[in-house]
């Protein structure tokens, strides 16, 4: 009798153990199983940047062959090459790298926001498609007109300001000069996307026209600091050339987002 109550006893753990095993293991395949898509979104944005980055190497790669050019049509607002003086002996070629990486961003713009544009919006059906057949071309203008406006209105004002600023004579450095240039282009480049980036805002309904509309005392400060962050000056006449685009954008912004969040 003792002997039988010990075998039931010992068939009663038995069971136990392997029915905390069935149900540990049910539970850790509906954790995988759960835990797919986001496994899948991951591989997609891996994929996604992996085809980014290399369309940028092949804009880099093809901005190699007119760099020199590029260099002198940058140097053009100082004087030319000429008016600069190296005095470090790996300064030419950081230079040149610089440029060239700058100039392959520029060009490869269109296949990384295609990219971006195809993750954050997938599953794109109908009259959805026309966001990415929009956005692409539309945030490549934006981006170009940041450049283009640092290059025709705010490099041709900050540059005499800050070299003649208490007339003192300033022997410009190459790297430091091109640095200056390169970061200014970029940053005002990538503000110009406002619209852009409010309008993929408001088509997920995290921002409404009306909100932006009622936080304009808000956004004013904020355009303050980015103007004050992208701007080489803090001088006013600098500050103002930056805000008042901006202030314009924000505008632009504010339409667009109505005009999205009424499509919807």
């Amino acid at each position: 009798m003792a002997k039988k109550k010990k075998e039931k006893k010992s068939k009663s753990k038995t069971a136990k153990y392997f029915g905390a095993f069935g149900r540990a293991h049910k539970k850790a395949q509906v954790q995988l199983e759960s835990s797919k898509p986001l496994l899948q979104h991951l591989n997609e944005l891996r994929q996604r940047l992996f085809k980014g980055l290399f369309a940028l190497l092949i804009t880099t790669g093809v901005s190699f062959a007119y760099a020199n050019q590029l260099i002198d049509l940058l140097a053009s607002p100082i004087g030319g090459k000429e008016a600069l003086i190296s005095i470090e002996v790996t300064e030419n070629i950081a230079i040149f790298m610089r440029v060239s990486i700058l100039s392959g961003l520029v060009l490869g713009m269109p296949v990384l926001i295609y990219q971006l544009f195809r993750f954050i919006l997938p599953g794109l059906k109908g009259r959805e498609r026309l966001w990415v057949i929009i956005g692409v071309p539309f945030a490549t203008l934006l981006f170009v007109s940041g450049i283009l406006f640092t290059w025709y209105i705010m490099i041709p004002t900050s540059i005499p300001f800050l070299i003649n600023f208490l007339d003192i004579t300033t022997q410009v450095r190459p790297l430091n000069y091109f640095e200056f240039v390169t970061k200014l282009m970029f940053w005002i480049g990538i503000s110009f996307e406002m619209p852009l980036i409010v309008m993929i805002l408001s088509r997920f309904g995290l921002v409404t026209a009306k909100q932006l509309l009622g936080g304009w005392r808000y956004a004013f400060v904020g355009i303050a600091l980015t103007a004050a962050a992208v701007t080489p000056t803090v001088d006013p006449v600098n500050m103002g050339l930056v805000m008042i685009p901006l202030a314009g954008l924000y505008l632009i912004s504010v339409v667009l987002a109505a005009v999205v969040r009424r499509n919807k």
